[in-house]
């Protein structure tokens, strides 16, 4: 593990009532070179086209793809997150959302924080996830 993660936990046993399995954890303590991600949606990024409309699980897969490429354009990888925090803008959208990250983070064990809002810069995006990732020296 390139960080140290300290108090693990998986959101099976947190949220038993919630359908989510994500690799969670308190606190992250890491040391490298720090990568702050504008917050991500569903938007391709060469062409700034809204994908995914009216589907919050497919603009998630779009906003952790392009969280990915990001990552490593910068020389990073998606290991190197240290801290998520996931803005939906329905709370009905939380299982489905937190489904697709945690697939992507499997592992990870980054801090989390979710937050509905009412809405987002566009009234067809329904979720936004932001990442700050350190790359280890």
């Amino acid at each position: 593990m390139k960080h140290e993660r300290i108090r693990r936990f998986n959101t099976k046993k947190t949220y038993p009532e919630q359908n989510i399995d994500n690799d969670l954890c308190q606190a992250v303590v890491a040391r490298g070179r720090t990568v702050f991600l504008r917050g991500q949606i569903g938007q391709n990024l060469e062409t700034t086209e809204s994908v995914c409309l009216a589907d919050a699980e497919g603009q998630t897969e779009r906003a952790m793809y392009n969280i990915d490429m990001l990552l490593k354009e910068a020389g990073g990888e998606l290991e190197d997150i240290c801290k998520i925090t996931i803005y939906i803008v329905d709370p009905r959208y939380r299982e489905e959302v937190y489904r697709v990250v945690g697939k992507w983070l499997k592992g990870v064990y980054p801090v989390s924080t979710g937050i509905v809002v009412t809405a987002l810069a566009r009234p067809e995006w329904l979720v936004e996830v932001d990442a700050t990732a350190v790359i280890p020296d």
